[in-house]
């Protein structure tokens, strides 16, 4: 077996030498000649210099490398929770930058030259755009839904349709959720009906609050009636119980304008009273991952002097990259300047002709076929829209025989990866879910896989 110093004098080790920490390269050399030594005595052969050099370039260059990197999403599902979900637009990545330069006025009031709050960068602008009294802004949904049961019904009891005790996804629940806040869930109703009067026989004097959970990521169909949130805030106004909602994605826009079922608005909860509105900002909002809540100046204060609110709280970046998503919707350019609108609303036609031109780069073998995309991301569950997509059927036209799991492989492998979807034997890709700048990217990737189809 080699010495740790005869593999640390080989040129290539020495180059790597030259690029990385002296102490890292040498603990990596020793501890793959330890996994050397443990196999020899297992009984196995000393693998030769080169492959224990290879091993130890190998693991130090992945080491380095940046592990999240961009990524073309071509699957038709636009909120892609495991491609990041929304995609920012310029004008947010540009604030995100602007105060990732140096220091910021994150915490100091300009005017006053004294210390200032962090929420005030984006109250405003939630106030302006859903109706609401006040607002807070913390790290996801989830997050927000904890800090409003903590602060407002620890001890005490929260009405939920049974229907609603919903499992947001990875295991997280709301019975577990409202468990950790220390509320005590109060189910009412069954599965498939609830009516008014369930909620209106379960307040008692421990009653905190009335909560309504968007089923955002399931439906459930055939013999059902729900409680309108109307009907809900009506019993809390009769029985003075305030209204939570947790809207899920949470949405600012009507989706039906866009041949989608309804998905409800945060403005409408708010303008119909609910005490306060829970809502993920980067989802059908289109912005970076945070919990956003707004709702009443009396809840909201009680929630900023929580002291769960340190924990929850979200840097400069994320605020920024928020205040400027938030603009798009007051000045009305969401769906020019929001990516996750820009898709959800591009025409038909439009998606029709760049297919046409991806699959025009590699005539004979892929073709433009119908198809559906998907909102995703837990957002408007069996909610279609109808586009066009690029198929690869392999082996069909006769020019190879590779999977089409093997072109997908191809694909991701490209620098920035392309992500499609496989199925039925052919690999699609959908033109709707990559932005149209994106395009040029995607037709060289499939120039270059020439070689691999024929």
């Amino acid at each position: 077996m080699p010495s740790v110093d005869r593999i640390i004098s080989n040129g290539s080790i020495k180059k790597l030498l030259e690029i990385y920490p002296h102490d890292l390269i040498v603990d990596t050399v020793r501890n793959r000649l330890d996994n050397c030594r443990k196999a020899i005595l297992s009984g196995d052969k000393c693998p030769p210099d080169e492959t224990i050099i290879a091993s130890v370039i190998s693991e130090v260059e992945q080491l380095f490398n940046l592990p999240l990197q961009p990524v073309i999403n071509a699957s038709g599902v636009i909120l892609h929770t495991n491609l990041g979900r929304a995609p920012l637009s310029r004008e947010a990545i540009a604030a995100m930058e602007l105060v990732s330069h140096g220091y910021c006025n994150l915490e100091f009031d300009l005017d006053a030259g004294v210390r200032g709050s962090r929420h005030v960068h984006i109250e405003q602008l939630l106030c302006r755009l859903t109706g609401s009294e006040a607002a807070l802004m913390v790290n996801n949904n989830a997050s927000g839904v904890m800090l409003g049961l903590s602060a407002l019904a620890k001890r005490k009891e929260v009405i939920v349709s049974r229907g609603q005790a919903v499992e947001i996804g990875g295991n997280f629940r709301i019975p577990d959720v409202m468990k950790q806040s220390g509320a005590k869930l109060v189910e009412v109703g069954t599965t498939n009906c609830t009516y008014d009067y369930d909620y209106e026989h379960a307040i008692t004097e421990r009653t905190a609050a009335l909560l309504r959970v968007h089923t955002s990521n399931f439906r459930v169909e055939g013999f059902t009636h729900d409680v309108t949130i109307e009907e809900i805030i009506a019993v809390g106004n009769k029985h003075n119980v305030p209204v939570f909602d947790d809207l899920g994605s949470g949405c600012f826009l009507d989706t039906t304008a866009f041949g989608l079922i309804p998905e409800p608005v945060v403005q409408h909860s708010i303008a119909l009273g609910v005490g306060l509105a829970f809502f993920s900002g980067d989802k059908l909002v289109g912005g970076p991952q945070a919990g956003i809540i707004v709702g009443k100046k009396v809840y909201i204060d009680k929630l900023k002097k929580h002291p769960l609110v340190r924990a929850l709280r979200v840097d400069k970046i994320r605020l920024a990259g928020m205040a400027a998503t938030l603009m798009h919707y007051l000045k009305g350019e969401a769906l020019e300047k929001v990516p996750v609108w820009r898709m959800v609303s591009m025409p038909l036609d439009t998606i029709d002709n760049r297919a046409g031109k991806w699959a025009a780069a590699l005539p004979g073998i892929a073709g433009v076929v119908d198809g559906e995309s998907t909102l995703g991301g837990g957002s408007l569950p069996g909610g279609t829209m109808p586009t066009r997509l690029v198929a690869f059927k392999m082996g069909s036209s006769g020019r190879g025989n590779n999977p089409a799991s093997l072109l997908s492989k191809k694909l991701r492998q490209h620098t920035p990866p392309i992500v499609g979807r496989v199925g039925d034997d052919t690999l699609f890709l959908d033109p709707r879910t990559v932005l149209p700048e994106e395009d040029d990217i995607i037709i060289k990737a499939l120039a270059g896989l020439k070689e691999v189809i024929i």
